[in-house]
């Protein structure tokens, strides 16, 4: 079965998706390595890490979709990505859908932010006017050259005109093609039902972990979310931040070190080597070198010793 196809069906199963985000190799192999089958790639998370830029469309799409196909390329995961506004008209949005999809991955999302957007929990959205959006749904739809292929629909109006507005946004991308519904920044349970209720394709909502201060989607687990007929939920900042926080506490133990003149080996502060080398796939360039290396070539590169067993 395509990816798509598997895509798909996950998002109609009557439970929850529930989706960790990915932006770089270290996190797209630990996601799978720890037994996810799909994920998200959090756009911010790209622009955060590969940039050293946030979330307001600094980012471009050629960028973005590099991004992507490495992500494709060092997993089987299947992956939802994000497209940001698809970088302007919906001419625009065509080609994007195409570039993504020759990426690899098995799902788009687009919105309908004015560019340069923002983080959906940030303050300053701006959206493009309705029928706008729809035209860029309608282009990216036939734009797909796999028909499976899963188009999610991202509104950030609720900041801008309301939760009417929002749900009217999302029935409509929905009629021009989309798969898949995301009403960014939903505010209480209350709104997320309600729009679960009387959008006619799956929601998708938004768990941001780590907002101290919490004026955007509340924190629900993901059956009390399914209780509430959400059919997808994404995790787009839960790693990163976690990445932050273990190098800033890396970084402590260095300049304690560097402080008392004394060595600090914190074996619970960082993985092991051997445990790096596992997660980023060791085992299978030992399998290929004892396939395809020449015996003398593998008696130069390990001294006479094999490549060792392959666990």
């Amino acid at each position: 079965m395509k990816k798509t196809e598997r895509l798909r069906k996950l998002i109609n199963a009557p439970e929850i998706l529930a989706l960790p985000a990915v932006h770089d190799g270290f996190s797209t192999r630990i996601v799978e390595h720890s037994g996810f089958a799909s994920a998200f790639i959090t756009g911010s998370g790209v622009s955060e890490s590969r940039l050293g830029q946030p979330d307001v469309g600094i980012m471009g799409m050629e960028e973005n979709v590099a991004a992507a196909r490495a992500i494709v390329a060092c997993s089987n995961l299947i992956l939802i990505a994000d497209g940001d506004t698809g970088y302007g008209n919906a001419i625009n949005a065509f080609h994007t859908l195409r570039a993504f999809e020759q990426a690899g991955v098995a799902g788009l999302m687009l919105e309908d932010q004015v560019w340069p957007k923002r983080c959906g929990h940030m303050k300053g959205k701006e959206v493009i006017p309705l029928d706008e959006m729809v035209e860029k749904i309608h282009a990216a739809a036939e734009a797909r050259v796999d028909p499976d292929f899963v188009i999610k629909s991202r509104t950030d109006s609720l900041a801008t005109h309301g939760i009417d507005e929002a749900i009217k946004r999302l029935n409509a991308y929905a009629d021009a093609g989309a798969d898949l519904l995301f009403a960014d920044a939903l505010i209480t349970r209350e709104q997320i039902s309600l729009v679960a209720k009387n959008v006619s394709k799956p929601l998708c909502v938004n768990m941001g972990f780590g907002i101290r201060q919490r004026s955007t989607t509340p924190l629900l687990s993901a059956a009390q979310l399914e209780e509430l007929g959400v059919s997808v939920v994404i995790f787009p900042r839960m790693l990163t931040a976690c990445a932050l926080m273990g190098m800033k506490r890396g970084l402590e133990l260095l300049q304690q070190s560097l402080s008392t003149g004394e060595v600090v080996d914190r074996p619970d502060a960082l993985v092991s080597f051997e445990e790096l080398n596992e997660i980023m796939g060791m085992a299978q360039i030992k399998s290929l070198e004892e396939r395809y290396l020449t015996p003398s070539q593998k008696a130069t590169k390990y001294k006479g010793q094999t490549a060792g067993p392959v666990k």
